[in-house]
């Protein structure tokens, strides 16, 4: 996605970082479900600027 972008001359800002907190439990609210949640609403984000450019 960021090289699509750099070949179209579209700015994007930096995906989230992958967590480094996760116990491996499964717990309820587990720090990987927020990150699935932003790398989603990053993706999103990213394809309605390319869209537009």
């Amino acid at each position: 996605m960021q090289q699509r972008a750099q070949a179209v001359g579209v700015a994007l800002p930096p995906p989230p970082e992958e967590p480094t907190t996760c116990c491996g439990r499964g717990c309820n609210g587990c720090v990987w479900d927020g990150f699935y949640d932003a790398a989603a609403y990053w993706w999103e984000e990213a394809n309605w600027r390319l869209e537009d450019a």
